[in-house]
């Protein structure tokens, strides 16, 4: 997805504050951060649709990830949306997190700006490569290298933003560089560059989940499966109508979305998960979907980089049954 700085860096050892179950059965609030993926939540709010579901939701922006995930597990917020590998930075094993419903898949919104004598994520081995280490740009990055037999100790690290990466590749101070828009734009335009590859080859990569606690998961399940139906509804209700939706959505997230063309022009590098979509990608118990290899990858790769040390199956953190 085209993201953006206020969706935070995956940072941070996992904590361990109690969780709480909702206070009220049909009261929930969303901890979230200022991003077009999230926009099918604002919809749901116009529309009526939570309130046809016998719920009563309140979306909290609250930018910093840091700060999100914290307020989750400590219950001062029923359900937070970040991305997959994220959520690991934050799982503790006395407060478990489990991984809800899909919100938003990445379609050509991240990517990799290269040097045009770089011609595959193989030959980044030894050049030195600009991204936000912690970040959902490290773990896109480490997921590709992996792919091809590398880590990322073969390549030689410029911390940096997202932003400040794809300038730099601009201006010539570094081989390639992991960011987003407008920066992959700017960065095929630079001369002797070229896109390496973006998400459009990584689906279920880079994706924007709902997270709740395993207590909050066990103790509402009916209040979840309600969330999730009002979710579908405004999904399929943006797909009808689409420049009356941007409008809703790019009011309702705001900040540097809240200009409706800015909003459609950035949302054409994601996609919102519908129900099939959902379907597949989260799975039954018995049938685990796509969700559980994106999961895996981002276990592996958070503890060989130090991140965190987590010894857990993946489709254990995932609330089956909301979905299907």
């Amino acid at each position: 997805m085209t993201t953006n700085p206020l969706r935070g860096f995956a940072l941070g050892a996992a904590l361990v504050l109690a969780s709480a179950p909702f206070a009220q059965a049909a009261k929930l609030s969303i901890g979230l951060s200022t991003w077009v993926g999230y926009g099918p939540l604002y919809i749901a709010q116009d529309k009526g649709f939570f309130k046809e579901e016998g719920l009563d939701v309140d979306l909290v922006k609250m930018e910093d990830v840091k700060t999100r995930m914290p307020a989750l597990m400590a219950g001062r917020l029923d359900l937070a949306v970040t991305t997959i590998d994220t959520v690991l930075n934050f799982y503790s094993p006395d407060h478990p997190l489990d991984y809800v419903f899909a919100l938003d898949d990445s379609k050509g919104g991240d990517g990799i700006v290269a040097k045009d004598t770089i011609t595959s994520v193989a030959d980044l081995k030894g050049k030195t490569v600009a991204y936000a280490e912690g970040s959902v740009s490290q773990f896109f990055l480490s997921v590709l290298l992996k792919n091809v037999g590398l880590k990322l100790s073969d390549v030689k690290t410029q911390n940096m933003t997202a932003g400040d990466a794809g300038a730099a590749f601009v201006a010539g101070r570094v081989d390639a560089a992991v960011t987003w828009e407008p920066w992959l734009t700017r960065g095929k335009m630079a001369p002797h560059s070229k896109l390496l590859i973006d998400s459009s080859t990584t689906p279920g990569l880079i994706t924007d989940v709902l997270v709740a606690s395993d207590a909050t998961v066990k103790a509402n399940p009916d209040e979840l499966k309600a969330l999730y139906r009002a979710w579908v509804k405004a999904v399929d209700w943006q797909k009808a109508n689409e420049a009356e939706a941007d409008a809703i959505m790019a009011k309702g997230v705001g900040g540097w979305l809240d200009d409706p063309a800015v909003f459609k022009d950035t949302r054409s590098g994601i996609v919102f998960y519908d129900d099939a979509m959902n379907k597949a990608f989260i799975g039954t118990a018995a049938a685990p979907g796509g969700i559980t290899t994106t999961i895996g990858n981002a276990l592996e790769l958070g503890k060989e980089g130090g991140l965190f040390n987590l010894d857990l199956k993946p489709a254990d953190m995932i609330a089956f049954g909301i979905v299907q």
